[in-house]
């Protein structure tokens, strides 16, 4: 969709440079640090929440995320402009609009009048901290090195110049790139990442991207002209991020549970956790959805910015609010613990998960201890909630006392068999 015919276009269009080089280190891996990296206002912010915007290139960094709170991230950012394009008053001047229709169509809001091209970049480091180290130290350290990339050289054979114990450290980075750059093969280690950033301006070449782009509403041109009739506030759009942020956290809290050799141990937990983390995504995507409908109508005018913001406050005073779905990973990652507390101190000693495996193995032995953990198995009251919210069965929150059961139980048993000794835990 065109005001101009192609020609007149493009023979009116003026063009300067805007030659710049730059980098920066993005630290944090909130939804809203990731956005201001891609310099993306709330408007835009609040479509990609809702899943009315596909991203490319560059912007696909913002639907990255860690997989665990094990994980040191630090990405880098470069950023390169080459030009700047804008209409002149030939284009935008009274009576120099070509199809006028498309202001009575109602089709769209605003003109495109000037674009600035370049190239965006984002390398993702990733370093996994292991349950010795200090991640804030690991996380600092990463920061320090991800700093020189800039200022560091790759020797011949592949090998950095830096000293050991940085070569050390760099071979644990894995690396992930998102960039509006054509490469022949991405970059996962820190070697391959210097080499593709020393690479970075001699690819651009005439291969620039739109980066940034100004707007001008129709109604500039023809008050006739359909009008975006209102924003949706940049406080609604905050709480609406915060509560994609609080999933993406509690996605890590239950990756880590899931890695666990506990909950592979363990099939009662395994099982409870898979649960909770579908009915997890299952409202997430509704919520998205939810969004997705939302947000067009009330930008149109067609419903209140009330309405997102009942949304919001629903989500709230249900079981999937913020509060209770953490209170109850609390719960369970204090179970973890304990677990893992007692099958530290009783090594060598054979988990079983069901009466069938515990007869099997008695029948060869002389004596039995059973370490039986009665709790596991027991129903859990609020995944029966999150449930029964999610079926719409039920509309207001519950006591949440009935719902949160953070204990673990126990008993010991000793049978007589004939033959060996053998120890069991249940």
């Amino acid at each position: 969709m065109t005001l101009w015919d192609r020609d007149d276009l493009m023979k009116d269009v003026g063009e300067r440079p805007k030659a710049s080089n730059d980098f920066e280190i993005v630290a944090s891996e909130s939804i809203s640090d990731k956005s201001s990296a891609l310099n993306v206002e709330a408007s835009l912010k609040a479509s990609f929440l809702g899943g009315l915007v596909q991203v490319d290139g560059s912007a696909k960094y913002l639907n990255d995320s860690k997989s665990s709170r094990n994980q040191a991230r630090v990405t880098l950012k470069y950023k390169a402009t080459t030009k700047i394009q804008e209409l002149s008053m030939n284009h935008l001047g009274r009576g120099n609009v070509k199809h006028p229709y498309v202001f009575d169509q109602g089709l769209a809001t605003h003109v495109v009048t000037a674009i600035l091209y370049g190239a965006q970049a984002f390398f993702v480091f990733d370093r996994e901290v292991s349950e010795q180290e200090d991640h804030q130290d690991v996380q600092g350290n990463l920061k320090v090195i991800i700093k020189k990339i800039p200022l560091l050289s790759v020797e011949g054979e592949g090998s950095l110049k830096m000293e050991e114990k940085d070569k050390e450290s760099v071979d644990k980075f894995s690396c992930r790139f998102y960039g509006d750059f054509c490469l022949p093969k991405p970059p996962t280690t820190f070697q391959d990442a210097i080499k593709v950033y020393q690479s970075l301006p001699g690819l651009l070449g005439d291969k620039a991207v739109p980066v940034k782009v100004w707007l001008l509403p129709l109604t500039a041109l023809d008050s006739s002209a359909a009008k975006l009739v209102r924003q949706i506030s940049t406080r609604l759009v905050q709480e609406a991020q915060r509560v994609l942020e609080d999933f993406s956290e509690l996605e890590m809290r239950y990756n880590d549970v899931l890695g666990t050799s506990t909950a592979q141990q363990f099939p009662q937990i395994d099982k409870k956790m898979k649960t909770f983390k579908e009915m997890c995504s299952e409202f997430k995507l509704e919520f998205q959805q939810t969004l997705a409908k939302k947000l067009p109508s009330i930008r149109g005018g067609g419903e209140e910015e009330a309405e997102l913001a009942e949304i919001l406050k629903k989500r709230h005073s249900s079981p999937f609010s913020s509060k209770s779905l953490n209170e109850w990973m609390d719960c369970k990652e204090r179970e973890i613990y304990t677990l893992m507390s007692f099958t530290r101190m009783m090594k060598n000693t054979k988990i079983i998960s069901s009466q069938n495996d515990l007869y099997k193995e008695s029948l060869s032995a002389e004596h039995v201890v059973c370490f039986v953990f009665t709790s596991l198995g027991k129903d859990e009251p609020y995944l029966s909630a999150l449930y029964r919210y999610l079926k719409g069965k039920t509309n207001k929150q519950t006591n949440q006392t009935s719902w949160l059961v953070c204990s673990i139980s126990f008993s010991c048993s000793f049978l007589m068999f004939s033959t060996t000794t053998l120890t069991l835990m249940m």
